[in-house]
């Protein structure tokens, strides 16, 4: 028997959309993660408090779990090509008046808020509208798992360059130099998403029904398709214990390692750099067959590194364990991507993306304000360690529904050629 083929790591940068895509997205993200690390450390020069890091997360992703039920329906009922150019156009001048603000000198933490909210409110529209345009920029489906893992390479890319560069300004200059640089960086992406050839059926409305009808439709297949409700509810879980620790992070630089921007900077590199390496495995990988057990072994594994970084005290240790919590945290939510790109009938692809966006982003702020509340009582490193053992349990759960999802996932990939009609029934569909 012949060992599996390995796949080209860039297939889907085959396809000229998704080039122009990608190429535009890694620099505007870039200068995305400049900007988080600077917001987070203004905030904390500024005040000094663990709490209102929490609260600044919480303002930022909330509207996510607010409004996206409502922007999945508009998603699949709009052309999803003009919604992401909207959406940047409005992040670049999110951006913008950060800068000014900043840099006249005149910032508060209120104004802070207010326009983290603002920014909230376009990413609960741009997330399940980029994540369901992926579709639209590959052709072939085979590509898709590969697209979405550059993605994930795409986006930890920057976590690795962004925060360096973000610590080494704010070191040099201000956080109003960060927020400038990030405005400018959305050009890119904008001249990339205008620079497309699209055919014609892009620009078809997907209206159906009522967008209330649709609406319920969304929300009834979501709680009642097992395997989707299952991947959410464990991806909800990690995004709510475990991620917290990126917004606690100016707090454990500053008071736990006693360091200053360069050292945020260089935690959110080490975390990056992990996540990065997590993606690229994906991209390696030449179907979204066995996925479930990658999304079992990263939550487990996302949450050792993350139990294990909290109990360190010194900046050499906590940067060898950050690695081992990104890897984990990335494969875990690019898999549980995958599979739902991959089981979703498309007319309900912006739905189900947009509750993914939910899982992903927008169950972070309960857990950000959580995390803000429990750690000005219990400390930091607590904080982080107990978030690190619910994801080992949710991980532990999760493997013991995997047999049931694979038998479900598995006459869906027979029907649609992922899975041959006469595979081994006991080989893994997921």
């Amino acid at each position: 028997m012949q060992p599996p083929r390995r796949a080209p790591l860039l297939r889907a940068l085959r396809h000229r959309n998704y080039r122009l895509f990608f190429s535009g997205q890694s620099v505007s993200l870039v200068g995305t993660w400049i900007t988080r690390i600077a917001t987070s450390w203004l905030v904390y020069r500024l005040t000094g408090s663990a709490l209102l890091l929490g609260i600044v997360g919480f303002c930022g992703q909330i509207p996510t779990l607010l409004l996206a039920p409502l922007s999945g329906v508009i998603v699949d009922r709009s052309n999803r090509h003009r919604i992401l150019v909207a959406t940047q156009v409005l992040s670049m001048l999110q951006s913008l008046a950060l800068a000014v603000l900043a840099l006249a000198g005149i910032i508060t933490v209120a104004e802070i808020l207010a326009l983290q909210v603002a920014q909230g409110i376009i990413n609960a529209f741009d997330t399940p509208a980029r994540q369901a345009f992926v579709i639209e920029m590959v052709e072939e489906r085979g590509d898709l798992p590969n697209a979405i893992a550059l993605n994930s390479s795409m986006v930890t890319g920057s976590r690795i360059i962004g925060p360096t560069i973000g610590g080494i300004l704010i070191a040099a200059s201000s956080e109003g130099w960060c927020f400038l640089v990030d405005a400018i960086s959305y050009i890119a992406v904008i001249a990339s998403l205008l620079a497309m050839r699209l055919p014609d059926t892009s620009a078809t409305s997907r209206a159906r029904g009522s967008a209330l009808e649709e609406l319920r439709e969304g929300v009834r297949y979501v709680s009642g398709f097992v395997p989707a409700r299952t991947v959410l509810l464990l991806l909800a879980l990690v995004s709510t214990m475990g991620m917290p620790y990126v917004v606690l992070m100016p707090a454990v630089a500053s008071r736990i390692l006693h360091g200053g921007p360069h050292t945020l900077g260089f935690l959110m590199t080490a975390s990056g750099a992990g996540a990065l390496a997590g993606a690229m495995y994906l991209a390696a990988r030449p179907s979204v067959l066995g996925l479930g057990r990658a999304i079992a072994v990263a939550t487990m594994t996302f949450g050792v590194g993350l139990a294990a970084f909290a109990l360190s005290h010194t900046l050499w240790l906590s940067l060898l364990l950050l690695p081992i919590a990104g890897g984990g945290f990335m494969v875990q939510t690019a898999s549980t991507n995958t599979i739902l790109q991959t089981i979703v009938d498309e007319r309900l692809r912006g739905r189900v993306m947009a509750f993914y966006a939910m899982a992903f982003l927008g169950t972070a702020p309960i857990g950000s304000l959580v995390a803000g509340v429990v750690a000005s009582r219990i400390g930091v490193p607590m904080t982080i360690f107990f978030g690190g053992l619910a994801c080992v349990a949710g991980g532990a759960w999760f493997t013991l529904r995997l047999p049931k999802l694979r038998a479900m996932i598995r006459p869906i990939y027979v029907e649609r050629g992922i899975l041959p009609a006469a595979a081994d029934a006991e080989a893994p569909a997921i």
